[in-house]
């Protein structure tokens, strides 16, 4: 699948990595991106870059009607790309009380599951497509201090290794995406090494033209993986000394 031509929607495209998809869609030829947002507003300086290719659309990935509207409205999409998600750097023992790890679970694998069902029609409609979904390395080993926003990415990566199964027969390829540390956000206060969000997106994009199903963006998340290939155990008991602040 080539990303000229195609025509994407992109969840959470006023911030974060969003709008580097977005400008990598744009910059790689996609025919249309639709940016999606709770607030329409805030992508105005996000359309400006390309009026004429994107259109910003009301999207609460959270909101069964907002999404089922998205699809309705959406009915050319060949490329959902599932960005939108919220972490707060909490323990799941530490927490004072749930309400974060409910939210994480409400957006990053609710809101995400519920794109996946609402857009696998239209996918299959317009000849099978892609899904990115954008996952992290704490979805293979959990990051204490951070501990349910991992175990919120943990259902993100079992989800997407389903939708993967569910969609094969259409066409429709579900693809992975887990960086470590990006250089944006909440990530710029963490240690190096750090990924940069251009190599994050241009990594995703690459790899639904060459159709791979995870993809470990940056130097970081690369040398994870073959550790945890070699021996997870170990890596579990040293990012175990990564405990919340207390």
């Amino acid at each position: 699948m080539q990303i000229a031509g195609t025509v994407a929607l992109v969840t959470g495209a006023n911030g974060g990595l969003g709008k580097y998809f977005v400008e990598a869609l744009r910059s790689q030829g996609a025919a249309k991106i639709y940016a999606g947002a709770r607030n329409p507003d805030a992508l105005a300086d996000v359309v400006a870059a390309d009026p004429s290719r994107i259109i910003a659309i009301p999207l609460d990935i959270t909101d069964e009607q907002s999404v089922k509207q998205a699809a309705l409205t959406c009915q050319d999409v060949t490329l959902l790309i599932n960005n939108a998600g919220v972490g707060f750097n909490q323990g799941l023992i530490a927490a004072s009380d749930l309400s974060h790890a409910r939210m994480e679970i409400e957006v990053n694998y609710f809101g995400t599951l519920m794109m996946c069902r609402a857009f696998a029609p239209v996918l299959k409609q317009n000849g099978g497509g892609a899904i990115v979904n954008m996952v992290s390395m704490v979805a293979r080993v959990n990051l204490p201090f951070n501990g349910s926003y991992s175990a919120s990415k943990a259902a993100v990566l079992s989800l997407t290794q389903g939708v993967r199964a569910e969609l094969a027969a259409q066409n429709t390829l579900a693809i992975a995406v887990m960086p470590a540390t990006i250089d944006i956000g909440m990530g710029k206060t963490y240690p190096d090494p750090k990924v940069s969000p251009e190599e994050v997106v241009r990594d995703a994009l690459q790899a639904v033209v060459d159709g791979i199903e995870e993809v470990y963006p940056g130097e970081q998340a690369k040398q994870l993986d073959a550790q945890l290939l070699q021996d997870p155990k170990a890596v579990e008991k040293f990012v175990a000394t990564m405990l919340p602040v207390s």
